[in-house]
């Protein structure tokens, strides 16, 4: 891995803050990812899965956790299952991790080979009142292919079908949501890198370039600051394509007067960053587009005054819709008493603004913290209101991450320019 591991007592405090958490006699049991196919002999990279990394610190390919605080032999109570390295697979892919790292790195004692997993299996279930498997359950997540805890997930129920088995991310999520000064500093490092790229982009942004060249930009930046690469498919979009909110063919070439979107941000540490910001191709804002910015940014502070603790992300979106309606109305983009009159299920600032203000964010870009749950300090959001008037080919969007805090946020990422003529200015300065 490129980036620095985090410290053990990281993911040993997780599981402690679990474990106080799970009924007498429960086990708990989490699997990698798949490693996933594409054509022929090929397969994707590896992407961990999110509760196992958060609760081992484990970036590897079949690795398996078992946690059973009341086993009755102190040493099954945390066990950890990684991969051993043949001389094939050291050939052929590299050295795996040997136990000693893995127990350096996640700090559970005993850790043994995959291939050992069946007999302690037979073993724990035998002694486990209750069972808690994983999947995930991310409202939006399109599950379309059956994972590995979803198949051993049936694997379970059909071999014992007497047991008691729960569901985990009822207890593991809201664990997510709060985000550790450790996980802090890791999203800090994320922004910084991010930051970095941001700032390189204004030197090179130009009319006649492409939108594939500003991302390679990104790429070159990221990567040589042993970031994990982009923490999503990166939207660089120019023109009429920013109109399109998950637009990433990025083929296009950059054209004098237009508004170049960039959607962009770093992972490190398997945390993400994300960040948008809307820029002037040419480096300077028409009157039309200033207004329009203007308006959005006018919009963002205010949604970051909004965010507190306690608040329903569904009431902080209402006084969002809102603040929109009034800057749509001094756009002429929506007349007053039509705004006025509206049904409020089908308000009009969803013509130019038509997606939610705010996400949370951590291991996953769009984090698994139940959205129906109060704000809580501790949590970090993005804030990322938009414009788009596709009548006039013009997008504009942005967005930088926010940590809740007791009485005032945090904003991760203060240091990168968001006012027009800080971004005019830095624009020039580089030209």
């Amino acid at each position: 891995m490129r980036y620095q591991p985090a410290p053990a007592e990281f993911f040993v405090e997780n599981r402690s803050r679990l474990a106080a958490l799970l009924p007498p006699r429960a086990l708990v049991i989490l699997h990698a990812n798949d490693v996933m196919p594409t054509n022929a002999d090929g397969t994707l990279g590896f992407t961990q899965n999110s509760d196992l990394y958060y609760l081992s610190g484990i970036d590897q390919e079949e690795t398996v956790l078992m946690l059973f605080p009341d086993a009755p032999d102190p040493k099954h109570r945390e066990i950890l299952f990684v991969r051993e390295t043949t001389e094939h697979i050291a050939i052929w892919e590299g050295e795996k991790l040997t136990q000693a790292q893995a127990r350096e790195r996640s700090g559970v004692s005993k850790v043994v080979w995959t291939s050992e997993f069946e007999s302690f299996y037979r073993l724990l279930m035998c002694q486990a009142s209750v069972v808690y498997l994983n999947s995930n359950e991310h409202p939006r997540a399109a599950l379309t292919v059956e994972s590995c805890e979803l198949r051993f997930a049936r694997r379970c129920r059909h071999e014992y079908p007497l047991h008691r088995i729960e569901r985990l991310a009822p207890l593991l999520y809201p664990l997510r949501g709060i985000k550790s000064p450790h996980e802090i500093s890791l999203l800090r490092e994320a922004c910084r890198i991010t930051r970095d790229g941001f700032v390189r982009l204004l030197g090179f942004v130009r009319p006649g370039v492409h939108e594939f060249e500003i991302e390679a930009e990104l790429a070159h930046e990221y990567l040589r600051q042993r970031a994990g690469g982009f923490a999503y498919p990166p939207i660089i979009a120019g023109g009429a394509s920013a109109c399109c909110l998950h637009y990433n063919t990025n083929h296009a070439r950059c054209e004098d007067g237009d508004i170049l979107l960039i959607d962009a941000a770093a992972k490190y540490a398997n945390y993400n960053a994300d960040l948008t910001r809307s820029i002037p191709v040419n480096g300077r804002f028409t009157r039309r587009q200033r207004d329009v910015y203007e308006a959005v940014l006018r919009v963002f502070r205010a949604s970051c005054d909004l965010l507190a603790p306690g608040v329903l992300i569904r009431e902080y979106q209402e006084k969002v819709a809102a603040v929109t309606s009034d800057e749509l109305i001094a756009l002429g983009l929506l007349d007053p008493q039509e705004v006025a009159d509206e049904d409020p299920e089908k308000p009009l600032y969803k013509k130019y603004f038509m997606h939610g203000t705010s996400h949370h964010l951590g291991i996953d870009v769009h984090d698994v913290p139940p959205s129906w749950h109060p704000v809580e300090a501790g949590m970090v959001f993005t804030v990322e209101p938009g414009i788009y008037i596709r009548e006039e080919g013009l997008g504009i969007r942005l967005e930088n991450d926010i940590l809740i805090g007791e009485t005032a946020n945090t904003d991760l990422m203060a240091d990168i320019p968001i006012e027009a003529d800080e971004i005019e200015a830095l624009m020039s300065r580089a030209r």
